[in-house]
């Protein structure tokens, strides 16, 4: 790694400057600090990565991992502290966005109202879903770059969100991808499949792969998988078939992205570059 003067660095989304005295190791980056990015780092070996008061899983080739939720304005204090005893801070603001809102009234109240049985058996699966996404692994695929899972035409976004009758729904959390049932869907990067359900309440068929260092991908409304719980799988590998299952108006893949329980958005991975 190269020089560079540094003992205390802040960094914000506009502002950088360093103090101190010369250093020989350093850290980096991903360069995307907006709202629902996934940072990927890279320091010394046997350095310790906190962000803020959590303690990051590093890797023995130095890679780390992290991300911003949707909504997070707070500002992240990255401490690195080397082998050497050097410590270097870099305080990184996450850069807003603006979300594709949408606004409808007249909704019938009927309509608005939450099904029970739907509440239920909803909470059933998200106990699935969220204990997968605890997985701390020691897979380092989430630093060598992502693939788009499915050859489509991108028909949803990340971050959008529906207001009914002046009532906020639950943001859209994946990027949408528009399909025929049947249609291959691949790997975006290597990992273990955690997950596999062919019938959760909303989300239909859904997998979960993880990437390692608590990323991971999941998949929804899938008609088949071609897969199982606890398989490796390898980046372009065909893990699962593009499905109408759970809720869904018409057959597509919802992907997306976690870093546990942070949603981040697809679209970003897919422009990440492996670091050196």
């Amino acid at each position: 790694m190269i020089n560079r003067i540094a003992v205390a660095c802040l960094y914000t989304s506009l502002t950088f400057a360093c103090t101190n005295a010369m250093a020989d190791e350093t850290f980096s980056l991903s360069n995307n600090l907006k709202q629902g990015a996934l940072i990927v780092g890279k320091t010394e070996p046997d350095s310790i990565v906190k962000v803020n008061d959590k303690v990051l899983a590093v890797s023995a080739s130095g890679d780390f991992a992290f991300g911003f939720g949707r909504d997070e304005v707070k500002p992240h204090t990255v401490t690195v502290t080397h082998k050497s005893g050097l410590v270097e801070t870099k305080v990184l603001t996450p850069e807003l966005r603006e979300y594709n809102i949408q606004r409808i009234n007249g909704i019938k109240q009927s309509i608005m109202k939450p099904n029970p049985v739907a509440v239920k058996r909803s909470r059933q699966d998200n106990a699935q879903i969220k204990e997968a996404r605890k997985t701390l692994s020691s897979n380092t695929a989430f630093a060598n770059g992502f693939i788009a899972p499915i050859d489509g035409t991108v028909t949803g976004v990340y971050g959008s969100q529906r207001v009914f009758n002046g009532e906020k729904k639950r943001p859209h959390f994946g990027l949408d991808y528009a399909g025929k049932t049947g249609d291959p869907v691949k790997a975006p990067a290597d990992g273990e499949v955690l997950l596999w359900v062919p019938d959760m309440f909303y989300s239909g068929g859904t997998m979960i792969i993880d990437h390692g260092h608590g990323v991971t991908s999941t998949f929804l409304h899938l008609s088949a998988s071609k897969v199982k719980t606890g398989d490796f799988v390898k980046q372009g590998d065909l893990v699962a078939s593009v499905g109408a299952s759970g809720r869904a108006t018409g057959p597509h893949l919802d992907w997306r992205i976690n870093w546990f329980d942070v949603r981040l958005d697809p679209a970003y991975v897919l422009n990440l570059t492996p670091m050196k």
